[in-house]
């Protein structure tokens, strides 16, 4: 079988999977914030738990929300900052007895969704979480796409594409975690939409509650939720513009917006070059599981 554990800010989840894909077991732990050691501890205690429910041992895929620097081989760029800097592959080695793998969470829903997913059997595909931060993975024929960097589809820190004023303000006025201005992410996250609806007037609001308001009429939340649109579809249009992918799937708490599969097709090939663009956009079929599937599916099918 094949486990897979998701890391998480908040949260822990491993899953075992049969050779067909098949969920065998799942068990979630909070993540033991700030503690690198305890961390550790707590992977190796749910994939102990899980090989003992099954019955069967696995191999092991995990997916960070960083990732392992091909030139230090240690982790980077993880907003989970207390994993930063540490051999996190080689530690776990070490812990368990046996090999790991590790791959950005984004990478990771990018594999699980052309794995059996929204974009099964596709060659080239756009994967993106839109939740409390922002960030994006590439699977190419069903495997991760990491670059000679190690940090291929991390489109949350590039620019938000074709600002207007109001966009420029908003660079100016809100810091991105990276530090740098002007963040996709600052835009386009779950925080991002949140903190939009608070200065266009707005009570502070959760985006869940945003979209309960939208959705019942509500015309500064409709309004916000369109600037959220207009702003992911030009983001997306970048990509395109750049790798054209078979298909962009979307995942993350945003993505659980029926909405956008509506408006967001239309919106995308206002930007694209040449005004044709056919890109399926499609929710992650997996949901927030997906990212603990892609680990798992780190480890080649004919193992």
């Amino acid at each position: 079988m094949r486990i897979g554990i998701d890391l998480g800010g908040t949260k822990i989840e491993v899953v075992a999977l049969a050779v067909d894909g098949n969920v065998l077991f799942r068990q979630r732990v909070a993540t033991p914030r700030n503690d690198y050691g305890q961390t550790l501890r707590a992977i190796a205690a749910l994939i102990d738990t899980a090989e003992q429910a099954t019955g069967e041992r696995g191999s092991i895929g995990i997916g960070i929300p960083g990732t392992l620097s091909p030139f230090t081989h240690r982790v980077k760029n993880a907003n989970s900052v207390w994993l930063n800097g540490q051999p996190m592959d080689q530690d776990l080695t070490t812990l368990l007895g046996r090999p790991v793998r590790i791959a950005n969470d984004a990478n990771c829903l990018a594999v699980s969704e052309a794995t059996d997913g929204a974009a099964a059997g596709a060659a080239t595909v756009f994967a993106v979480i839109i939740g409390t931060g922002c960030g994006a993975g590439l699977a190419i024929n069903g495997h991760v796409h990491t670059g000679g960097n190690g940090i291929a589809g991390e489109w949350g820190h590039n620019p938000l594409p074709w600002q207007d004023e109001d966009e420029r303000r908003h660079a100016r006025e809100v810091a991105c975690y990276c530090t740098k201005q002007g963040c996709i992410e600052t835009f386009i996250s779950g925080t991002g939409f949140a903190l939009d609806y608070a200065r266009m007037g707005g009570k502070p609001l959760a985006g869940a509650e945003i979209i309960r308001l939208a959705t019942a009429g509500d015309g500064l939340a409709d309004a916000v939720l369109g600037r959220y649109e207009q702003r992911l579809a030009k983001s997306l249009a970048q990509v395109i513009n750049l790798l054209d992918p078979d298909v962009v799937v979307l995942g993350g708490g945003m993505s659980n917006v029926d909405r956008l599969y509506h408006t967001l097709p239309a919106l995308v090939r206002q930007w694209v070059f040449g005004g044709e663009c056919e890109t399926p956009i499609r929710k992650a079929v997996h949901g927030d599981s997906s990212g603990v599937r892609g680990a798992a599916w780190l480890w080649p099918t004919d193992r």
